[in-house]
């Protein structure tokens, strides 16, 4: 199963044909997308299931749709185990970019990451997952394809937003403010973490 977001809505993507009375179900294959992103978009449709019988061809049919642009980004923690966000059109995020020509997803990762919040001497530990958003630009919807992965540094410096892509404070954030952020943060994003991040009763430190 997969989640694909449409600003903070969920698009399921799924092999069964019903998962639940409230989701009206679509076979991916088929589906006119764009109408039913424009549903959603206009509080039509809050719950949609587009489903094939066969896992691997849901991301293969969703990709034939639209356009494609592949990103990533990263989680990082310091020694602290604070986790680094960025602040930007009125929300915390986690800081990410497009993926350049002759780049690797990991060295694009680094470099946006190091771009957007001014810190150095970055370490990428493990990939996370990827997630999935569709957006609008010049008028055509295209599909967000962002590969996250978990960072490190004991960078202590100043840290810098990308004033100039409208990003307005990077900050350190431990488990409480962490979870504070993430009620003002998007959806997509709150998939990368942890369930002690989300939990209203967290427990233990999360390294």
């Amino acid at each position: 199963m997969y989640k694909v977001f449409v600003n903070d809505i969920p698009i399921i993507l799924s092999t069964k044909k019903d998962i639940g009375e409230k989701y009206k179900s679509f076979p991916i294959k088929t589906v006119k997308l764009k109408r039913i992103i424009n549903k959603i978009n206009d509080g039509e449709l809050m719950f949609v299931n587009l489903y094939h019988d066969k896992e691997e061809k849901l991301l293969k049919h969703l990709f034939k749709k639209l356009p494609v642009v592949t990103a990533a980004g990263g989680m990082v923690f310091n020694d602290k185990n604070e986790i680094l966000f960025i602040y930007r059109n009125k929300r915390w995020d986690l800081p990410k970019g497009k993926v350049e020509k002759g780049e690797t997803l990991e060295e694009s990762a680094r470099r946006e990451v190091m771009e957007e919040t001014g810190i150095k001497d970055l370490e990428i530990t493990s990939h996370i997952k990827e997630t999935y958003h569709i957006f609008k630009r010049k008028d055509k919807y295209r599909i967000k394809v962002t590969h996250w992965y978990k960072m490190f540094s004991t960078y202590d410096g100043e840290l810098i937003p990308e004033l100039n892509e409208g990003i307005k404070k990077v900050k350190w954030k431990n488990l409480e403010k962490s979870r504070k952020a993430l009620t003002k943060s998007y959806s997509n994003i709150k998939l990368l973490f942890p369930e002690e991040y989300l939990s209203t009763n967290p427990k233990n430190r999360v390294a």
